[in-house]
């Protein structure tokens, strides 16, 4: 490599340098109303389809519908973070902003800064429009609510940083959601009890985030107050998000090949 433009060596995690790149993102997603559009009306179109879906059933659409709230934010997220870090890497924007004084872990951050702010923005919306607007009925407070779809939300965006490393175009970054949320879909425990699974799903899904983001859901319908078992499922959510974040930046790469 030639010494002129070998990246410069940055600290370690700089909040300065972490906001840059939060407004650096936000301000193009400023001009990208399609992607807009993904991240905030789509997770709230679903919640109102899947509403009337089960119009002669109400009580379905609280079983389902507030799982739901955290699985649609985590997978609309997902799906964004992945192909728009990648777009950066791809349109060579991504090798630019290394050879500055940017570390890997700021670069993360700001990402994650900039997709969290629209996830919290997605969860108040879906929330509120679930809660107040399609009448779903958990015994739960609705702020616990949207604290479980905020997490979701912001495992989504962890995710679509981590595996955005490993794609070579927006085609492969889309492949990844079959091997990385549809095997997570099925064994959360959202179609049947996880204790009723075979004894190797039942395993495989004690380590799977999403699991503990149902959970979570399901503790708000039953139970009144914040439960032991629900702040363990917000915790695991939690710091699920932040190993991947930090697996994320670990692997970030400059470039695609």
């Amino acid at each position: 490599m030639n010494p002129t433009t070998a990246p410069r060596p940055a600290a370690a995690l700089s909040p300065a340098r972490a906001l840059a790149t939060a407004a650096r993102v936000l301000r193009q997603l400023r001009h990208d109303p399609r992607t807009i559009a993904l991240m905030i009306a789509v997770p709230c179109l679903m919640l109102v389809i899947l509403r009337y879906v089960f119009d002669s059933g109400p009580h379905t659409f609280d079983t389902l519908g507030a799982s739901l709230l955290g699985i649609f934010p985590l997978i609309t997220m997902f799906l964004v973070t992945s192909i728009a870090t990648l777009r950066e890497r791809t349109s060579g924007t991504l090798e630019r902003l290394l050879a500055l004084p940017l570390g890997k872990a700021d670069l993360i951050a700001g990402y994650a800064l900039a997709f969290g702010a629209f996830a919290v923005l997605q969860s108040v919306l879906a929330t509120g429009l679930s809660v107040w607007l399609l009448g779903l009925d958990v015994m739960g407070s609705p702020w616990l609510l949207l604290l479980v779809a905020l997490l979701d939300a912001l495992l989504g965006t962890a995710l679509g940083l981590f595996v955005s490393a490993f794609a070579a175009s927006e085609f492969q970054a889309v492949q990844f959601m079959p091997a990385v949320i549809f095997p997570q879909l099925l064994l959360c425990g959202l179609f049947t009890p996880r204790s009723a699974m075979h004894p190797v799903l039942r395993a495989l899904s004690d380590v799977l985030p999403m699991s503990y983001a149902v959970d979570a859901m399901t503790q708000l319908l039953h139970h009144r107050d914040m439960t032991t078992a629900f702040a363990r499922d917000a915790l695991i959510v939690t710091g699920c998000a932040l190993l991947v974040l930090t697996l994320g930046a670990a692997t970030l790469r400059r470039r695609t090949p």
